[in-house]
């Protein structure tokens, strides 16, 4: 389990997605594992990922009553408490309204594995199809969670996506990976479609999904985001 402070560990991974422009704008969250086994840290709602602080990452436990903090957790807290429930192996889960994955998922073709982002999703990724709105309640937050399995990311139809990961910087990374791989996906469609060849499941980009992939991507996506901010000081 990781063990840097899991405050920093949301703040820094929503700064990452802001500078992916993976906001809507103030939609969406991050959460952590609470290390003591308390509940989940987690982004309050109201805040875009770009302009989130420490203030605004708070602990619930899995009812979702707060228990440190300020921010009133958000509505779909469940997303986050139920997976985690369900799933011992990860300890964050990122939900984002990514554009290309909502529109990818609207078509209800599957994801195809071309391309060195689509590697963590060589077995595809899982559709929750439910007309549900906000996933708000614990029944369809643990409904989510036995859609998405033992898989790395899901889509949400008409909704978003989660992804999760052994920590903050595997799930964000697995998210940011997830919208490339779809827009690349949309933009071979616009040029005639995916060879048949490529459409077929496989381990083409097998090395795409270790954690040691995902963290060195991560790496240069907070390099990335520090320099910003130092140009901008």
């Amino acid at each position: 389990m990781p063990t840097e402070n899991p405050t920093s560990q949301v703040v820094t991974g929503c700064h990452v997605l802001g500078a992916d422009d993976l906001g809507d704008p103030v939609w969406g969250h991050v959460s952590q594992r609470d290390p003591g086994g308390r509940g989940v840290w987690l982004k309050s709602g109201g805040r875009g990922f770009d302009e989130v602080s420490e203030d605004d990452v708070s602990l619930v436990d899995l009812g979702g009553n707060l228990l440190a903090g300020t921010g009133a957790p958000p509505k779909e807290f469940p997303l986050h408490t139920e997976v985690l429930r369900a799933r011992a192996d990860i300890h964050s889960v990122v939900h984002v309204h990514s554009p290309y994955a909502i529109a990818l998922a609207a078509t209800g073709a599957p994801l195809h594995a071309f391309s060195n982002a689509a590697g963590p999703f060589a077995d595809d990724v899982p559709r929750f199809d439910e007309p549900a709105g906000l996933i708000q309640t614990s029944a369809l937050g643990a409904a989510v969670a036995d859609c998405l399995g033992d898989a790395r990311a899901l889509f949400l139809v008409g909704h978003g996506i989660i992804a999760v990961g052994s920590g903050v910087a595997t799930a964000v990374t697995t998210a940011i990976l997830l919208e490339r791989a779809c827009r690349l996906q949309l933009l071979a469609n616009s040029a005639g479609g995916v060879l048949p060849r490529l459409r077929t499941p496989g381990k083409r980009y097998a090395h795409a999904e270790t954690d040691y992939y995902l963290l060195r991507t991560w790496d240069y996506l907070v390099r990335q985001v520090t320099a910003r901010r130092l140009r901008e000081a």
